[in-house]
């Protein structure tokens, strides 16, 4: 699998380097080896291709169940697409699920990959930046793994809610300095503890990204 992501990797980044030629700003703050935290807004469903494409080493998301069980041709792609790029398969819904998706993601830290989270949950509708779900801050606590924050800028005009086909349009990733929470949290009850850690980190990707700021959660869109 690691071999199939170096290839698709290096193949469809010289390409979305070529068609797109995106803005990538602070890459050599990334840690080369170890695990990783990579805490991003989500403006577009190809986030999840972007971040992996403009990383040198693996980077492994979550992706929704849906991408990887769709029919038809399109179906296909789009499995083979996330499989490649080590995407992990959730559903979203039960308490269950994000347990879950929390234990998925501390098993590719422990196996010392980085793992790419949108803290706000799913993709902002409107443009804003939303309050942070502390799943970021129970996996920065537990793993000890260092966070990098990203803002993501143009990825929504690649392919609007709406559209079959992608579109050419400029892109720009900003990565910031690595964040530390290994220490200094023990003194807080676990729930401050995540709080304070999520609020951190979704002031740094503010700072980025300069996005205006939500005070609520992002919900899923429904209907």
């Amino acid at each position: 699998m690691r071999v199939l992501y170096r290839t698709t990797r290096v193949v469809a980044s010289a390409m979305a380097r070529a068609v797109y030629r995106p803005r990538i700003e602070g890459l050599e703050l990334l840690p080369a080896s170890g695990p990783l935290l990579i805490a991003s807004n989500h403006l577009s469903f190809v986030d999840s291709v972007v971040i992996p494409l403009a990383v040198p080493r693996r980077v492994r998301f979550m992706a929704k169940a849906e991408y990887f069980e769709g029919p038809g041709v399109k179906g296909r792609i789009s499995r083979q697409v996330f499989t490649s790029l080590g995407a992990l398969p959730v559903r979203r819904g039960t308490g269950r699920d994000a347990i879950a998706a929390l234990e998925a993601g501390l098993g590719v830290l422990k196996d010392g990959d980085a793992y790419g989270v949108y803290p706000e949950g799913t993709r902002s509708r409107d443009g804003r930046l939303y309050r942070g779900r502390t799943g970021i801050g129970h996996l920065a606590l537990a793993s000890g793994a260092p966070v990098v924050p990203v803002a993501l800028f143009g990825t929504e005009r690649i392919q609007p809610v709406g559209t079959r086909m992608p579109r050419i349009s400029p892109i720009r990733i900003r990565f910031g300095a690595p964040m530390d929470f290994s220490t200094g949290y023990d003194h807080l009850k676990p729930g401050k503890a995540r709080r304070e850690v999520t609020d951190t980190i979704m002031d740094a990707i503010h700072a980025l990204s300069g996005q205006e700021r939500a005070d609520t959660y992002n919900e899923p869109a429904t209907g």
